[in-house]
């Protein structure tokens, strides 16, 4: 009666786009997902960028920052 016997049909085609659907889903969410870090692979810091750095976290004084920065924009 109404091709209940006549195998999965349409129904295995539509479980398995789910299943598609579903998985990509996932990977979609773990590759966009805020918590993961930006890859900065092929971007190089410059050498002033290194010396603002050390100013900022206080490894050079002002004097010798001024002096790496007089040095490097020559």
């Amino acid at each position: 009666m109404w091709g209940a016997f006549e195998g999965m049909g349409w129904w295995m085609i539509f479980g398995a786009l789910s299943w598609v659907l579903f998985l990509g889903a996932i990977i979609f969410l773990a590759i966009t997902s805020p918590g993961r870090k930006p890859s900065n692979a092929g971007q190089r810091e410059t050498a002033l960028e290194i010396a603002r750095r050390r100013y900022a976290s206080g490894d050079i004084s002002q004097r010798e920052f001024e002096q790496l920065r007089d040095d490097l924009l020559k």
